[in-house]
């Protein structure tokens, strides 16, 4: 895991804007040596494809906006793809360093590192990065898609997990736009050249949420967590700035007095209990498709689920791929 200190600048130089009128002459000669240049036969080196991992183990990378998201969409399915060897990581596009409504800047993003690295250890993933980008700021830009090609790319990945493009959230959003954006650029041997692209294009996946306009969320893959929820719940427990506290639109009011044993025990009992509930939702939800995973009187017990979209820009799986690539699901009689 890693992040690069947060900065701040108090000031920026700005070059004055170039006059308006014809372009200065240096300018069309230069653009003109590089016509002539890229028409001249000059063949750059071919790339060198990525190497697939000798263990046969499933490489899986979820991209969530700010340091909780991962842990809150993926965390329960991470934890049963983990529990049988396979290699997750999660990747929080933004710092959140202005996800609370008490502290911001570094020590916030610091803080927000350290509880997902503690997620990390509870859901037994493989690894996880905060890239640094300010809370709120971040943008579909060729730097952020280059970015993403890179880490899926450097992940070797067979699934890739994001949010939905649609969403309330402008960093969930964009996150979705990045994503689907890298979709199949993967494979492409002379964008980002300097990281060994993929040969065979990882399949997508969108977390669930509950938007309905332009579009709602399809149920494609649903996962039973029940044997993994208390991972989950603990998940969230360790995520006390956006959780006990609240995050950004919280308050003083939530927190009780620390040597109140009794009223501390009482809020982290509040916070669990909402979230036993939120993700008890998708198996209610989505029992039609828990059937179709698991059979029907396994569907009936399941409590807790977490759902999946299959994104249409990455690979298309079909009913035989996607019970190796969730090898949790019962075999198909």
């Amino acid at each position: 895991m890693k992040l690069i200190p947060n900065r701040r600048t108090s000031a920026t130089t700005k070059t004055p804007p170039p006059k308006r009128g014809r372009p200065a002459a240096r300018t069309i000669t230069a653009l003109a040596a590089g016509i002539l240049l890229g028409m001249s036969g000059a063949q750059p080196a071919q790339p060198e494809p990525a190497t697939p991992p000798p263990d046969g183990k499933l490489r899986i990378i979820a991209f969530g906006a700010h340091p909780d998201d991962c842990e809150y969409a993926v965390g329960g399915t991470a934890a049963k793809w983990a529990a049988k060897g396979h290699k997750v990581k999660f990747v929080s596009c933004t710092n959140g360093d202005i996800g609370h409504w008490g502290t911001a800047g570094g020590p916030l993003a610091q803080r927000r590192l350290t509880e997902v690295k503690r997620c990390a250890t509870i859901l037994g993933i493989a690894e996880t990065e905060v890239l640094d980008i300010h809370d709120g700021e971040l943008m579909v830009t060729m730097e952020n898609r280059r970015t993403i090609c890179r880490l899926i790319r450097e992940w070797n990945a067979d699934l890739v997990i994001s949010h939905r493009p649609n969403d309330y959230h402008p960093d969930h959003r964009y996150v979705g736009v990045l994503v689907m954006d890298a979709a199949y650029m993967v494979t492409v041997p002379f964008f980002c050249p300097d990281t060994p692209h993929l040969t065979k294009n990882p399949i997508f996946l969108f977390c669930e949420d509950e938007f309905t306009k332009p579009n709602p969320f399809t149920p494609d893959v649903v996962v039973s967590i029940d044997d993994v929820i208390e991972k989950k719940l603990a998940a969230m427990d360790a995520l006390e700035s956006q959780f006990y506290e609240g995050g950004c639109n919280g308050g003083p009011q939530l927190v009780p007095d620390p040597k109140d044993a009794s009223a501390v025990a009482g809020r982290k009992k509040q916070v669990r209990d909402e979230f036993s509930g939120i993700f008890a939702g998708p198996a209610r939800r989505h029992r039609a498709a828990l059937e179709n995973a698991y059979g029907r009187a396994p569907a009936q017990q399941s409590r807790y689920a977490e759902a999946f979209e299959i994104c249409e820009y990455g690979r298309r799986p079909d009913a035989e791929e996607i019970r190796k690539l969730f090898p949790f699901f019962p075999p198909k009689p």
